[in-house]
């Protein structure tokens, strides 16, 4: 879900994924062995995304309003861990396709454990996209499939624009950038110690 002009946004594709490296000749795989894979499948399920925060030279913070639920977030969206996705390269790969800004995402900044009703837990990982030049506001593209606008916000505006749980990640993520501490691990949103 997230180049310098229209053009080379619609043309801009991120790095494909390295190649999982191949299991040692004795690992078995589900693949190769029917009782591995069932134990596998026995196994809890995880869901994990990806985002970045990027902020303007005022501090404000980039923020996207999809088309698909009420709100706004994050550039950002699901890893796609099954073709061995990292999150990392999720959230450069969301980025490109929300914003149209291909930057390699910055250091972590917060790691958050979500739970939810109705769903298995999400692994949400937060990087720094830095401070965006006036000249990337003015390329933003939106992935119009998607997104209906784009905003900045100031860091005591995040709360009236985000969930909780979006709202405490994202001020701790600033509250670590502001102190260099990093990356912060959450739990709902909150400090997990």
């Amino acid at each position: 879900m997230t180049a310098d002009d229209q053009e080379a946004a619609a043309s801009a594709e991120p790095a494909a994924p390295a190649a999982p490296a191949p299991p040692a000749p004795d690992t078995p795989t589900p693949a190769t062995d029917p009782a591995f894979a069932a134990y596998i499948a026995t196994l809890p399920r995880v869901l994990v995304g990806a985002a970045v925060l990027f902020r303007n030279a005022d501090g404000h913070v980039l923020l996207v309003e999809p088309n698909y639920r009420e709100g706004w977030g994050l550039p950002g969206g699901t890893v796609e861990s099954d073709s061995g996705e990292t999150p990392r390269e999720g959230a450069r790969r969301e980025t490109v396709e929300e914003i149209g800004l291909d930057v390699p995402p910055g250091r972590l900044l917060a790691v958050d454990w979500v739970r939810g009703p109705g769903r298995p837990p999400l692994v949400a990982y937060l990087y720094d996209g830095g401070v965006l030049t006036p000249e990337q506001l003015a390329s933003i593209r939106l992935q119009e499939e998607e997104l209906l606008s784009w905003r900045l916000v100031a860091p005591d505006e995040v709360p009236g624009h985000l969930s909780a749980t979006s709202s405490r990640r994202v001020l701790a993520a600033l509250e670590g950038l502001e102190t260099g501490e990093g990356p912060i691990e959450l739990e709902d949103g909150h400090r997990a110690h």
